[in-house]
């Protein structure tokens, strides 16, 4: 298990791939787009990003390029000049949307949604009953200012009876959005009859609504996060503050399928379901641990029964998601500053040990990333890049202000089969000799 330990002081080596770029706002989601163009070493992406002021404008959506290097090819010259606590030159923003609510100052954009089906429109979550659905390349590019109206949605769902701030979901295999809130309810929508007109780069029509295809009851407090099973758009979970995971079938009424009644010991905050294995299904808590269920043993008794429960959090879980790469593997973030990457194939099996023989890491955990200062309240691995990841972190008491999004890449040493590792380190080390004599030969300086 690799660490990279706080920095400065002393800055220790970030991965072999790494951006910062320091946000004069709070940032609280910055998840991937498609890629926009290809070079020989690196390629444009976009990325999305949610910014929270300071009440001094209003809060706003980014739609952002960024330069990813492709792996292998990072300079050294690129961690010669890392600066934590600049903005980063190889993020640009292209367009900048502002966010409405009933007072733009105080809303906040907490959650952003690309549609599988379409990569230009976005779904948003605020501090509203609401969720809003923008056409990123119809939009207006705006100007940020103290008193500016805000940009009129393409869309606004409705169904929910209270605020749904933070659980928010697009399904992989049909447009259908799926929400949660303080009312308790879980809201499916169908934005299909919608897409082809948004498609079209039509003029969005102001104040459309589109109402519930159906409202989901079962939980007894705020939930908290939503997700599609990836293989069925009729099935899908949440999770909440009764501590409570429910798995749920739209085929079978608006009743829970499955209810697992104590998942945790403590609010969940956040799920995730294994597009690689359907099986399986990620969930985190404030009681700072991770638990992986597998769907096959739920039952609704009043303690769940997880196939793994992971520990190596020592503050609440605040997002977890699987790795499009590998079915095993999942990376988590929380507020201890961390994001730890896990593989369950490696529970069981030695990691590094103590002199007494004894492990000296969490079973399965196998990389951690503590190059953020403060809680880490989003991360999103890159579907075009799958073992790059962005993550997020809110570091106002930190830095006086602002949040910090990161880029950074895992070493493929870690994740490329171990035999082909060796084998290219033996080479690696038998051609350093023959370098060595090359340049204490005649003739070279």
């Amino acid at each position: 298990m690799l660490q990279l330990q706080p920095w400065p002081p002393p800055l220790h080596r970030p991965p072999p791939h790494f951006r910062r770029h320091t946000i004069a706002s709070s940032a609280v989601n910055a998840p991937w787009g498609p890629q926009v163009g290809q070079a020989k070493q690196k390629c444009s992406q976009r990325l999305y990003i949610s910014e929270q002021t300071d009440s001094s404008s209003p809060n706003t959506l980014i739609i952002a390029t960024i330069e990813v290097v492709k792996p292998r090819v990072a300079k050294d010259e690129h961690i010669a000049k890392f600066d934590e606590e600049t903005r980063s030159p190889f993020l640009k923003k292209s367009k900048t949307i502002i966010h409405p609510g009933e007072d733009q100052l105080t809303f906040q954009v907490n959650r952003i949604r690309e549609l599988p089906q379409n990569s230009n429109i976005l779904a948003t979550h605020t501090d509203s009953p609401h969720v809003f659905v923008w056409d990123v390349q119809t939009q207006r590019n705006r100007q940020s200012v103290v008193g500016s109206n805000p940009s009129d949605p393409d869309l606004t769902l409705t169904g929910h009876k209270d605020n749904a701030e933070y659980a928010l979901a697009m399904c992989p295999m049909e447009p259908f959005v799926l929400s949660g809130g303080k009312d308790r309810y879980v809201v499916l929508w169908s934005i299909h009859d919608h897409i082809s007109s948004l498609a079209a780069n039509q003029e969005p029509s102001k104040n459309s609504t589109v109402g519930a295809r159906g409202i989901f009851k079962g939980h007894k407090n705020t939930v908290e996060d939503v997700q599609f099973n990836p293989a069925s758009p009729q099935e899908f979970c949440s999770v909440g503050d009764d501590c409570c995971l429910i798995l749920w079938d739209s085929r079978s009424g608006h009743v829970p399928a499955v209810k697992v009644k104590k998942a945790h010991n403590a609010d969940i905050h956040c799920v995730d379901w294994n597009p690689n294995n359907v099986n399986l299904i990620l969930t985190g808590s404030a009681d700072n641990t991770i638990c992986v269920y597998d769907r096959r043993k739920l039952t609704s008794k009043k303690v769940g029964s997880p196939v793994h429960i992971l520990e190596g959090h020592t503050a609440p879980v605040l997002c977890a998601q699987w790795s499009p790469a590998k079915a095993s593997v999942f990376g988590s973030s929380a507020e201890d500053s961390m994001l730890n990457i896990w593989d369950l194939e490696k529970i069981g099996k030695t990691q590094g040990s103590s002199r007494k023989g004894k492990s000296i890491h969490p079973p399965g955990l196998f990389f951690r990333h503590a190059g953020h200062r403060g809680k880490v309240v989003d991360f999103h691995w890159n579907a075009e890049d799958p073992w790059t990841i962005a993550s997020v972190s809110e570091d106002v008491s930190k830095l006086g202000g602002g949040g910090t999004l990161q880029i950074w890449r895992i070493t493929d040493l870690i994740n490329r089969p171990v035999e082909v590792v060796v084998s290219e380190l033996e080479n690696l080390k038998n051609h350093v000799p023959e370098c060595s004599s090359s340049i204490r030969s005649p003739g070279n300086s």
